[in-house]
């Protein structure tokens, strides 16, 4: 048996989320934030912590500086579950994204710090030896990670290590992945739908859809927010699961990743691939009950019973 079900590689920051905003930002003009938090931030970081509390054995691979952000960032995974043996200290200072929150809609500004420099050098060897499945997130923003992204899924399957991909979002929207390539290397791929569109440079779900099937290693659930999710298997197959409802959400902030972690959760635990959808959603729906990505999940024991107070539901975890 592995020593963790999952490996997340990627970039850690903190995140400063700044809620009950009087209005937009104005060049010259200052305003009032009647809420702040800062929190355990970054895409891979939020998916990692959430996935330890769900009941996984993770581990996280990742780049911080010898600073007091990266002491938050390393004891928050730790107080998750996370076993943070992996990441390293650095020169370069810790990456920081203020959050700009708008009700179910944001607005983020990064500092990308010690993760835009984490490669594969960086990568401990033996982490390919310890762990059933890789998790991979926010390749665009990390250009070291995305530079060696070909080495490391080579490495993986040298392994026969499973691998979830979530590109998010391109900040400079330049989009340059080679998904061709990279995708028949990736088990499980977790883009939503504006980034899938903008990746395939198509103007519909539908087209973009018809455009990566030929290229899945496995399978792909496309993230449609509020709408829920699509599940599209390599022959082309396609489920829609409607998402569930939260009709008093606090922030939105990190849903994708607690879908991520919903799904992949159940994947590792070899639950059909339908049921690791079902897991997705209500996780995701899950991660609207708190603030921030990681505050509603303290716990399995704490999601099962958001599941079937707010959503009426069970999650086959």
């Amino acid at each position: 048996m592995k020593l963790f079900h999952i490996a997340a590689i990627g970039e850690l920051n903190v995140d400063i989320i700044l809620n009950r905003i009087d209005s937009e930002p104005e060049i010259g003009k200052e305003k009032f934030v009647r809420d702040m938090t800062v929190t355990l931030g970054s895409s891979t970081a939020i998916f990692a912590a959430n996935a330890a509390s769900l009941g996984s054995r993770v581990c996280f691979v990742g780049l911080v500086g010898k600073d007091s952000f990266g002491s938050l960032v390393c004891s928050s995974l730790e107080a998750k579950g996370v076993d943070t043996r992996y990441v390293k200290k650095g020169e370069t200072p810790t990456g920081a994204t203020v959050c700009m929150n708008y009700g179910e809609d944001r607005a983020n500004l990064t500092y990308q710090g010690a993760m835009d420099v984490m490669g594969f050098e960086d990568i401990a060897p033996e982490v390919f030896d310890e762990c059933s499945h890789i998790h991979l997130s926010s390749l665009f923003m990390q250009s070291g990670l995305l530079r060696d992204i070909h080495k490391i899924l080579d490495k993986a399957s040298e392994k026969g290590i499973t691998v979830s991909l979530d590109t998010q979002w391109d900040p400079q929207e330049k989009w340059k992945l080679d998904y061709r390539s990279v995708l028949p290397k990736v088990t499980v791929f977790l883009p939503n739908e504006r980034e899938l569109q903008a990746l395939t440079g198509t103007k519909d779900l539908d087209s973009a859809v018809r455009e990566v099937v030929p290229y899945l290693g496995s399978v792909m659930v496309v993230k449609c927010g509020a709408r829920g999710s699509l599940l599209v298997k390599k022959d082309g197959s396609r489920t829609f699961l409607p998402a569930f409802i939260n009709k008093k959400v606090v922030d939105a902030i990190g849903a994708g990743d607690s879908f991520n972690s919903g799904f992949v959760s159940a994947f590792v635990k070899g639950l059909p691939l339908e049921e690791c959808q079902k897991a997705g959603n209500l996780t995701g729906a899950v991660n609207t009950t708190a603030a921030g990505g990681t505050g509603a999940f303290d716990s399995l024991e704490s999601v099962k019973c958001i599941c079937r107070d707010y959503f009426g539901q069970t999650i086959a975890l």
